[in-house]
């Protein structure tokens, strides 16, 4: 399995996370230090960029949902993009689509990101 690779690009009003890899037990810890490194504040609007995510399980999923639990309580809102069929499978069984804004491109995750009003989770 490739390592998972992760990159952020802080734009004007929204900071973009790109994941490429397995999101997994394997790496989970990999994934909040970073989270941790980066620094996106809670008040931020995040973009998850998932287009490169094949498979990720539920400790990729708990990361993202406590990442977006922490945006929430502090004004902020996440939204997902470019996700792949298997996550956005285990998206649909755990109801996460019905509190995590999902879109099929980053250009309108961010749009969205930056207009919203709506809050996460």
């Amino acid at each position: 399995m490739p390592p998972l690779t992760l990159a952020h690009q802080h734009l004007s009003g929204v900071t973009v996370i790109a994941v490429t890899g397995e999101m997994d037990a394997t790496n989970r810890a990999d994934l909040e230090a970073y989270l941790r490194e980066t620094g996106p504040t809670p008040t931020e609007r995040l973009v998850f960029d998932l287009s490169g995510v094949p498979f990720m399980d539920s400790s990729g999923l708990h990361v993202l949902l406590k990442c977006a639990t922490d945006c929430l309580r502090g004004g902020g809102v996440v939204h997902l993009a470019g996700v792949q069929p298997l996550p956005a499978r285990l998206f649909e069984i755990t109801g996460v689509v019905a509190h995590l804004p999902v879109h099929e491109r980053v250009e309108d995750a961010i749009a969205a990101a930056l207009s919203s009003s709506e809050r996460s989770i």
